[in-house]
């Protein structure tokens, strides 16, 4: 270990870096950190000089990370986490807390936890922020970085879609598939088999971040593959194209249950065996150094089987 060079990049350093990653701004840093613009900018240029890099350059009025800089953030995240986690100890006390608390999930995720994050939120002081984005904005990435605490979201429980070893998964809602279609297709009456499943065209819900899911796996293998007529960003898209189309949409029964945009739909079970399926919280193992994190991740794992 290079203890000289250590001697010379303080937690302030560290701090500025992470949090130059979240806003890309030297202004908006400073007023997080309740600093002067001067003092990031004073900090930053040591930075490039300790670590032989530009770290960031100007587009605009923001400024755009190295693709260094990016490589290192999950790494400044750890290391002020562990840090944090040293400092921050005893009890939490939601009433009193003054900060932020952040997770990330889809849309459709949302129609079933809104009670309860609604729940979270009113516990917290008034001095408080529980900061909701999508999934789209913030993934896997941002987990590793520090840019939110939590991701949300469902997936086959034998396919994590991540084997990142610094993420943990833990299934906390689970869930079971359905079929949707509307009312006046041709099977609203009709027992749904392979045959008249294959026989349909379907709406998919595009996911970057997720693997090809394991229960399109296992139809294709042992049925054929489904017959896909179009792909859309969410459920709650996939729903309305559903009621105004021949299509089906295989999705979870939970959501078809609770969303706006599934009633009227009819449900019918899949007709073969897909293994799995669940809501999972996933979060990077240091986060929980943070007493306000362990608070909230202990809020979300409530038993909701």
């Amino acid at each position: 270990m290079d203890y000289a060079t250590l001697s010379r990049i303080s937690v302030k350093h560290l701090t500025v870096m992470h949090v130059l990653l979240m806003t890309h701004s030297v202004t908006a840093t400073a007023n997080i950190l309740c600093v002067t613009p001067s003092s990031v900018s004073k900090a930053l240029a040591q930075l490039k000089t300790q670590l032989n890099d530009e770290l960031f350059f100007r587009t605009g009025n923001q400024l755009a990370p190295t693709q260094y800089a990016l490589s290192i953030g999950p790494a400044i995240h750890n290391v002020l986490s562990n840090i944090n986690g040293i400092f921050q100890q005893g009890e939490f006390a939601p009433e009193t807390f003054t900060g932020t608390l952040s997770l990330s999930m889809r849309e459709s995720t949302f129609e079933l936890f809104a009670p309860q994050l609604g729940d979270i939120s009113q516990q917290l002081s008034d001095h408080a922020q529980l900061v909701i984005s999508t999934k789209e904005q913030f993934s896997f990435e941002a987990l590793l970085s520090g840019k939110i605490d939590f991701l949300l979201l469902p997936h086959d429980i034998s396919q994590p879609p991540t084997h990142s070893k610094n993420l943990v998964w833990k299934a906390i809602l689970s869930d079971e598939m359905v079929c949707l279609m509307n009312r006046h297709h041709p099977l609203a009456n009709d027992e749904l088999t392979i045959e008249k499943y294959l026989s349909c065209r379907h709406i998919r819900v595009i996911d970057k971040d997720l693997a090809e899911p394991y229960f399109e796996q296992t139809l294709t293998q042992r049925h054929g593959a489904r017959n896909i007529a179009t792909m859309v960003a969410d459920f709650g898209s996939a729903a309305l194209m559903c009621q105004h189309s021949p299509y089906l949409f295989t999705c979870s029964k939970r959501w078809a249950e609770t969303a706006l945009q599934g009633k009227g739909l009819v449900a019918k079970p899949l007709p073969f065996d897909y293994g799995q399926v669940a809501y999972s919280l996933v979060w990077n193992t240091v986060s929980l150094n943070n007493p306000a994190c362990r608070w909230l991740h202990d809020q979300l794992v409530v038993d909701k089987a």
